[in-house]
């Protein structure tokens, strides 16, 4: 089961990568996450954890990482994994942003149906409040300002 959602922003690849890059502020553009930390550099193998607004914090490490591209990093408990990939590209106009989630392990029949409908819920509202940040903290490239 994968779940994606795309978003365009008015504003280069890079803008977004340097707000993903910034996981201690996740929880500015992201309305369902109330703290993220890393304990080293945004690279691959990088452990540290993420707290939900709801539920409970897991563990999670960024197991893939391309500079001004794109990230994944998977959250865990015993027996099942959720990965949240998130790309972007650059398009007219600005970026095109994706964010996909999936799980694995052998309890993501349990964890999976549950989880799946919150992330359905609010990965719209996270990309529209990513967009709305990032296009406050940088001038879009469409303005006339």
């Amino acid at each position: 089961m994968h779940i994606e959602e795309r978003i365009h922003i008015a504003v280069p690849p890079t803008v977004i990568d340097h707000i993903w890059s910034e996981v201690d502020r996740w929880h500015l553009w992201d309305p369902d996450t109330k703290q993220a930390r890393l304990n080293g550099p945004f690279a691959v193998g990088t452990r540290g954890r993420i707290s939900p607004r709801k539920g409970m914090g897991v563990p999670m490490a960024v197991t893939e990482r391309t500079e001004g591209r794109s990230f994944t990093v998977e959250g865990y408990i015993p027996l099942f994994r959720m990965h949240f990939e998130h790309t972007v590209s650059a398009v007219a106009g600005g970026s095109e942003v994706a964010h996909r989630v999936w799980f694995t392990g052998a309890l993501a029949f349990l964890f999976g149906p549950g989880v799946a409908r919150q992330v359905r819920e609010g990965l719209p509202r996270t990309m529209q409040s990513l967009k709305a940040y990032a296009e406050q903290r940088h001038k879009p490239l469409n303005s006339d300002a």
